[in-house]
């Protein structure tokens, strides 16, 4: 049996869902905040990512009230795709099977921050009420 995914799975599975999120993928990810928390609480794989999950929902939730819009559609579209993968409990790798199950979830969120950290790093200095040219002091 499989246990993982490789990053070139992880990679195109995030980058085919970014393509094609719709609006209502967006509200889903929003209604099912609680939920996709759940998941990435505990001792599980995704236990690491708990704080770039939290951001993550912060943003989507900022760009579709229309309180943030400094992010382009394909971060939007990211982000949802990594989130809704979390949340679907028969993926490449069933959630089911104890660890493993979440490993290629992990691998998704894992892909999907690589590809948006800087959009997800202005997200948080604005939220965070930091100025572009105090975060070009910063770096």
């Amino acid at each position: 049996m499989r246990r993982t995914i490789s990053d070139d799975e992880a990679r195109k599975v995030l980058e085919d869902g970014a393509e094609t999120v719709t609006e209502e993928d967006i509200q889903r990810v929003i209604t099912r905040a609680d939920d996709i928390q759940r998941k990435f609480t505990g001792h599980s794989p995704l236990g690491r990512f708990i704080d770039d999950m939290k951001i993550m929902i912060s943003m989507i939730k900022d760009f579709w009230s229309k309180n943030y819009r400094e992010v382009p559609w394909w971060t939007v579209g990211a982000v949802v795709t990594a989130l809704l993968y979390v949340l679907n409990p028969v993926d490449i790798v069933p959630d089911f099977i104890p660890f493993f199950g979440l490993l290629d979830d992990a691998a998704v969120v894992s892909a999907c921050l690589f590809f948006v950290e800087k959009d997800l790093s202005r997200y948080k200095n604005w939220k965070d009420g930091i100025t572009e040219t105090e975060e070009e002091e910063q770096s």
